[in-house]
């Protein structure tokens, strides 16, 4: 990874991520649209003080060149935590390779994906991780 995030930071901005998003699961409830848990997302985690860009474009490159935009990632936060919101009845596998295809292109090291659509949020979160390994063995980045 080329940017200096501390695992500390990293698991600060996920741990919170978690929360707010078993907070508005609770309060909502699954089968809104994703903007609806994207924007409120957004909203809780600045009122705690993250710093948070949303519909980020992501540009491919192809053999040094650049094709556009390839994506556009839902939130990251601080920099260093890439959410993905779904609002599907059950997460697909490709869901984590995008995830990971997307933390490649951005050189970040942690995403979370959050799919609003399950009965049991907590049966929606899912952490995908680039190259990261947490604080415990941090030194293994």
């Amino acid at each position: 990874m080329t940017a200096n995030w501390s695992p500390e930071r990293i698991e600060a901005v996920a741990a919170a991520v978690v929360d707010i998003a078993v907070k508005i699961h609770v309060a909502l409830g699954p089968g809104l649209l994703e903007s609806v848990y994207v924007r409120i997302m957004r909203r809780e985690l600045e009122k705690r003080g993250f710093k948070v860009e949303s519909e980020v474009p992501v540009q491919v490159p192809w053999e040094g060149e650049d094709l556009g935009v390839g994506f556009r990632a839902d939130l990251i936060v601080d920099g260093c935590v890439l959410i993905e919101a779904k609002s599907v009845e059950k997460n697909a596998p490709v869901h984590a390779k995008q995830a990971l295809t997307y933390l490649r292109l951005l050189d970040l090291p942690l995403a979370i994906i959050l799919n609003f659509g399950q009965a049991l949020m907590k049966d929606g979160i899912q952490r995908v991780a680039n190259g990261y390994y947490g604080p415990k063995n941090s030194a293994r980045e």
